[in-house]
Formats: C-alpha cells, structure tokens, sequence
C-alpha cells in the first residue's frame, strides 16, 4: 500500500491530491510509451470511477487491483505494459531495464534489488523476464 501511494504521489506533479489526464500523459511520456490521445482517454475513463476527469488515490488502488483478474487486464494491455520494460524490444526484461525504467519513474532502487525482483519471476533462470514470465508476474500482485 505504501508503495502504492509513493508511485501515485510521484504521478501527482502538483500535489493536489488527483492525478489529471495531463500528468498521465506525462507519466507515459516519462516511460517513453507513445500512447495516442485515445488511449489516454480510454486509461482515464477506466480509472477514473466516480467520472470527475482525475484520479484520485482510491480509484488509482483500485485500478492496480485489475492486475489480479486477468480476465479484466487484456493481452493488448499486459503486452504494452511489458513493452515499456522491455527497452531493447528483444522480448525480454532484464534487471538492467527494470533499473532504467523505475529510474525514469523517480524510484530509487539498486540495481541489484532489481536483480533480486526479476529472479523471483525468473522461472527458467535465464536472468531476465519473459512475457509468459512477466504474466504471471502481473497475476500475482506482488
């Protein structure tokens, strides 16, 4: 939970409490994903519960809890999401690209901490993440 509100703080640049379309935009912009206005528009419109056109910190929790029903998170969006990690496009996540991008995002973990988050997923032990691999990563909540 506190992570939670570490990232959604992180994501709310003016502080008021509600992240708006214009720092959502930003925040993928940061993660280098070219995301059209309309899946800007479609990201807000399912985060964004009450339709008030901001987030708050309730409905920005309540949208990672998708990430355990893989019947509401679609292959489109966990392959989008994989591909903003996947920095090389060689099909896998390594420590090193997990590092640059929560670099990006203003998070302040060693390299070697990433290193231990890609190795407990790493099933196969090639120390990197596949997209099967990163699935159930998502799956999971961890």
């Amino acid at each position: 939970m506190e992570e939670m509100k570490r990232v959604f703080n992180k994501l709310d640049k003016n502080g008021d409490g509600m992240i708006c379309r214009d720092e959502l935009k930003l925040a993928l912009s940061t993660l280098d994903s070219e995301s059209s206005s309309d899946e800007i528009d479609k990201i807000m419109m399912e985060m964004d519960k009450d339709g008030n056109g901001y987030i708050d910190l309730d409905e920005f929790i309540a949208f990672d809890g998708i990430a355990g029903d893989e019947n509401q998170m679609s292959s489109k969006e966990l392959k989008d999401a994989f591909n903003l990690y996947d920095l090389d496009k060689n099909g896998l996540i390594s420590a090193s690209e997990l590092h640059a991008v929560l670099k990006k995002l203003g998070e302040q973990f060693s390299l070697s901490h990433c290193q231990r988050m890609i190795s407990k997923f790493d099933e196969n032990g090639d120390g990197n993440v596949d997209f099967q691999e990163f699935k159930k990563m998502m799956m999971t909540n961890a």
